[in-house]
Protein backbone atom coordinates (compact mmCIF):
# COMPACT_ATOMS: atom_id res chain seq x y z
CA UNK A 1 0.00 0.00 0.00
CA UNK A 2 0.81 3.35 -0.60
CA UNK A 3 2.51 4.62 2.82
CA UNK A 4 1.24 8.22 2.24
CA UNK A 5 -2.15 6.42 1.85
CA UNK A 6 -1.96 4.63 4.79
CA UNK A 7 -0.56 7.31 7.08
CA UNK A 8 -3.65 9.14 6.17
CA UNK A 9 -6.32 6.54 7.36
CA UNK A 10 -4.19 6.37 10.43
CA UNK A 11 -4.63 9.78 11.08
CA UNK A 12 -8.37 9.38 9.47
CA UNK A 13 -8.79 6.79 12.14
CA UNK A 14 -7.38 8.46 15.24
CA UNK A 15 -9.06 11.79 14.36
CA UNK A 16 -12.70 9.98 14.00
CA UNK A 17 -11.93 7.87 16.77
CA UNK A 18 -10.82 10.89 19.42
CA UNK A 19 -14.02 12.98 17.93
CA UNK A 20 -15.64 10.05 19.13
CA UNK A 21 -14.59 9.89 22.52
CA UNK A 22 -15.12 13.82 22.99
CA UNK A 23 -18.56 13.31 21.05
CA UNK A 24 -19.87 10.46 23.92
CA UNK A 25 -18.19 12.38 26.85
CA UNK A 26 -20.25 15.01 26.08
CA UNK A 27 -23.71 12.74 25.85
CA UNK A 28 -25.05 13.98 29.34
CA UNK A 29 -24.98 17.21 28.55
CA UNK A 30 -26.42 16.72 24.50
CA UNK A 31 -29.12 14.54 25.83
CA UNK A 32 -30.09 17.81 28.32
CA UNK A 33 -30.23 20.22 25.64
CA UNK A 34 -31.69 17.79 22.43
CA UNK A 35 -34.93 18.90 22.89
CA UNK A 36 -34.25 22.64 22.55
CA UNK A 37 -32.01 21.91 19.68
CA UNK A 38 -34.16 19.94 17.93
CA UNK A 39 -31.05 17.44 16.57
CA UNK A 40 -32.30 13.92 18.55
CA UNK A 41 -31.76 11.95 15.38
CA UNK A 42 -27.91 12.11 15.90
CA UNK A 43 -27.84 10.26 18.86
CA UNK A 44 -30.65 7.27 18.18
CA UNK A 45 -29.17 3.96 18.42
CA UNK A 46 -29.07 3.08 14.63
CA UNK A 47 -26.28 6.07 14.39
CA UNK A 48 -24.52 4.90 17.44
CA UNK A 49 -24.54 1.01 16.02
CA UNK A 50 -23.80 2.17 12.57
CA UNK A 51 -20.44 4.48 13.77
CA UNK A 52 -19.61 2.05 16.27
CA UNK A 53 -19.73 -0.79 13.08
CA UNK A 54 -17.78 1.86 10.88
CA UNK A 55 -15.38 2.16 13.60
CA UNK A 56 -14.35 -1.76 14.41
CA UNK A 57 -14.51 -2.22 10.34
CA UNK A 58 -12.39 0.85 9.74
CA UNK A 59 -10.13 0.17 12.74
CA UNK A 60 -9.41 -3.51 11.96
CA UNK A 61 -8.47 -2.77 8.21
CA UNK A 62 -6.02 -0.30 8.85
CA UNK A 63 -4.43 -2.10 11.79
CA UNK A 64 -4.11 -5.75 9.51
CA UNK A 65 -3.05 -3.89 7.03
CA UNK A 66 -0.07 -2.04 9.29
CA UNK A 67 0.66 -5.24 11.20
CA UNK A 68 1.47 -7.05 8.04
CA UNK A 69 4.33 -4.49 7.73
CA UNK A 70 5.70 -3.56 11.45
CA UNK A 71 4.82 -7.19 13.13
CA UNK A 72 3.58 -5.10 16.61
CA UNK A 73 0.79 -6.00 18.32
CA UNK A 74 0.57 -3.03 20.65
CA UNK A 75 -1.45 -0.94 18.62
CA UNK A 76 -4.26 -3.81 18.25
CA UNK A 77 -3.82 -4.29 21.91
CA UNK A 78 -5.07 -0.93 22.72
CA UNK A 79 -7.63 -1.46 20.00
CA UNK A 80 -9.52 -4.38 20.65
CA UNK A 81 -10.33 -3.68 24.21
CA UNK A 82 -11.35 -0.18 22.89
CA UNK A 83 -13.81 -1.94 20.57
CA UNK A 84 -14.80 -4.52 23.49
CA UNK A 85 -15.68 -1.44 25.30
CA UNK A 86 -17.66 0.25 22.17
CA UNK A 87 -20.02 -2.33 21.53
CA UNK A 88 -20.52 -3.93 25.28
CA UNK A 89 -21.93 -0.19 25.55
CA UNK A 90 -24.55 -0.45 22.76
CA UNK A 91 -24.93 -4.07 23.31
CA UNK A 92 -25.64 -4.48 27.20
CA UNK A 93 -28.73 -2.67 27.66
CA UNK A 94 -28.15 -1.88 31.62
CA UNK A 95 -24.78 -0.31 30.48
CA UNK A 96 -26.86 1.42 27.17
CA UNK A 97 -29.75 2.71 29.09
CA UNK A 98 -27.90 4.42 31.99
CA UNK A 99 -26.78 7.81 30.60
CA UNK A 100 -23.62 8.79 32.75
CA UNK A 101 -22.14 5.36 32.52
CA UNK A 102 -22.82 4.63 28.69
CA UNK A 103 -21.08 8.06 28.06
CA UNK A 104 -18.02 6.96 30.57
CA UNK A 105 -17.79 3.84 28.85
CA UNK A 106 -18.11 5.18 25.09
CA UNK A 107 -15.30 7.85 25.69
CA UNK A 108 -12.92 5.14 27.32
CA UNK A 109 -13.68 3.02 23.98
CA UNK A 110 -13.44 5.83 22.03
CA UNK A 111 -10.53 6.98 23.34
CA UNK A 112 -8.49 3.53 23.33
CA UNK A 113 -9.76 3.05 19.58
CA UNK A 114 -7.86 6.82 18.84
CA UNK A 115 -4.90 5.84 20.24
CA UNK A 116 -4.51 2.38 18.69
CA UNK A 117 -4.26 4.36 15.63
CA UNK A 118 -1.85 6.60 16.62
CA UNK A 119 0.36 4.20 18.19
CA UNK A 120 -0.32 2.06 14.68
CA UNK A 121 0.70 5.22 12.87
CA UNK A 122 4.00 5.56 15.47
CA UNK A 123 5.09 2.01 14.42
CA UNK A 124 4.41 2.34 10.97
CA UNK A 125 6.12 5.88 10.67
CA UNK A 126 9.24 4.60 12.94
CA UNK A 127 9.18 1.35 11.25
CA UNK A 128 12.64 0.40 9.16
CA UNK A 129 13.19 -2.09 6.96
CA UNK A 130 16.59 -3.81 7.86
CA UNK A 131 18.51 -6.70 8.95
CA UNK A 132 16.14 -6.60 11.97
CA UNK A 133 12.66 -6.27 10.68
CA UNK A 134 10.24 -9.51 11.38
CA UNK A 135 9.27 -10.12 7.87
CA UNK A 136 11.20 -10.57 4.86
CA UNK A 137 12.01 -8.07 2.40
Amino acid sequence: MNPRLHLLLDRIGATGSLICAIHCALIPLAVALLPSLGVALWLDDGFEAAFVTFASLFGLAVLAWSYRRHRAMRALGLLLPGLGALWLAVLYPPLHHSVVMHAVVMTFGGTLVGLAHLANLRLTHGHVHDATCAHSH
